[in-house]
């Protein structure tokens, strides 16, 4: 599982992420940004470029070799059974989706089996949730923060976890390019 959280300055790297991945795509993977909650998005159509991007609906299975957006205005979490639950709880960090609670969900059902990517953002949501993955012995990239266009939500993960490791855009690329998911991690 890759969970990939980002705000202000996040959609060009993003962008630039989506379009280098390998097709077939060979993993999940759930994408969790700040957005306006009350204006029409078609953001999912727009992030769509070799695989189709789909907002999932509560309850829905996750599916193996897809990519997934947070729906506006709902956190996004993964159950223990391997199904989207959408919560209308408070806003955390000022945001819904919360960065954070749909990492904690990552690292609590992929355990070492999750990567988390922090990308460019103007606060701190995100940062205790990509602590969380690593702690459960997944994987941990920031944005290097001299390339985010707004450093502070990259620096607060760094800060608050060694282990987390800072890549630029061409850095992360080549990192998913080259990593290789085994079956068994489909889920």
């Amino acid at each position: 599982m890759i969970a990939i959280g980002g705000s202000a300055g996040s959609l060009p790297v993003l962008a630039a992420l989506l379009e280098q991945l390998p097709h077939p795509l060979e993993c999940t993977m759930i994408i969790v940004l700040h957005r306006l909650k009350n204006v029409p998005s078609d953001l999912d159509r727009l992030l769509s470029f070799k695989t189709p991007i789909v907002e999932p609906e509560d309850k829905q299975p996750v599916l193996p070799n897809r990519i997934y957006l947070a729906p506006q205005n709902y956190h996004l979490l993964i159950e223990q059974d391997y199904t989207f639950s959408l919560d209308y709880s408070e806003p955390l960090h000022y945001s819904r989706p919360s960065i954070d609670i749909s990492f904690d969900s990552v690292a609590e059902t992929y355990g070492s089996r999750a990567l988390g990517m922090l990308l460019s953002g103007a606060s701190k949501d995100g940062a205790a949730g990509l602590q969380r993955i690593v702690s459960a012995g997944g994987t941990g990239i920031a944005q290097h923060p001299g390339t985010a266009l707004f450093d502070t939500m990259p620096q607060a993960a760094m800060d608050r976890c060694a282990d987390i490791q800072p890549l630029t855009v061409p850095e992360m690329v080549q990192f998913l390019q080259e990593l290789k998911m085994s079956p068994e991690h489909d889920r």
